[in-house]
């Protein structure tokens, strides 16, 4: 049968701390992320090979976007944009690599003990309540737990991400503008910009709901989407879902960074 869990599943322990399918990949995702920056971090050469050409271009292409949407802000605001998009690239295209959501291990769990009451054998039964024995039946649960699961099909990892860029557009917004910034939120100059600050609060903290909630239901939805589809017809027809799923993983990316980098805009630029 076709199991799907919304919420990740615990496959360790460090003590009492749980490690779930989906952190243990996020922390592959780091890994593999430092690992590759880190190596080519130490075969930058006046005269790029064709792979260092490649990265260039790549991150060329990321300043020159980022640039139209901040301006002059992109030298303080890119590494933390960068960042964003690459993270959450790389983890929403690895839940696509086989195996992911499909090796793990069966893991058998014991419900409460249920009554059961059986009556006992004899011609002659007097009384009916008195002919009857209560037995103790546990029940038994068999659950297949993945090995690995998607990171941004997880809500934890994208609720943190969320608060990243929550924490980002206030860090920005104080450091460029100083207190000044804080008049956005707390205004007492009259009723209606004090009403307005109010606004200005609950539509940063909607943010976090916004960003966390859009990524994780995309992939979460196409991740459950190419699973049903290999249930019913393996092979073929998860190929068209698995290249659309791709481009998926690529918009939400920007998409998430886009709009730490607008945001982010709007919170340095209060005053203008």
């Amino acid at each position: 049968m076709l199991e799907i869990s919304l919420a990740a599943e615990p496959i360790a322990h460090i003590g009492s701390f749980p490690i779930t399918n989906s952190l243990a990949l996020t922390w592959l995702v780091m890994a593999l992320l430092f690992i590759i920056s880190l190596n080519i971090s130490r075969k930058i050469s006046l005269v790029p090979s064709h792979g260092q050409s490649i990265i260039e271009s790549v991150i060329e292409g990321l300043y020159s976007f980022f640039e139209s949407v901040v301006g002059h802000h992109v030298k303080a605001l890119f590494p933390l944009i960068a960042s964003l998009f690459l993270f959450i690239l790389v983890a929403n295209w690895i839940g696509l690599v086989p195996g992911v959501g499909t090796v793990g291990f069966f893991h058998t769990t014991k419900e409460q003990p249920v009554v059961v009451e059986a009556q006992q054998e004899g011609v002659i039964q007097e009384p009916i309540e008195e002919s009857r024995e209560s037995e103790m039946v546990e029940a038994t649960e068999t659950k297949f737990v993945p090995l690995f699961r998607g990171p941004t099909a997880d809500l934890n990892t994208t609720i943190a991400l969320a608060l990243i860029a929550f924490i980002a557009i206030q860090y920005f917004g104080f450091k460029t503008l100083g207190i000044k910034y804080g008049s956005r939120f707390v205004n007492l100059k009259n009723p209606i910009m004090f009403f307005v600050g109010l606004l200005e609060i609950i539509s940063d903290i909607s943010k976090i709901i916004s960003f966390a909630f859009r990524l994780f239901g995309n992939i979460f939805a196409g991740e459950v989407l190419l699973a049903v589809m290999a249930f019913l017809m393996p092979f073929i027809a998860p190929m068209p879902f698995l290249a659309l799923e791709l481009f998926v993983g690529f918009i939400q990316a920007l998409v998430f960074s886009t709009l730490t980098a607008v945001f982010v805009n709007v919170a340095v630029s209060h005053d203008e």
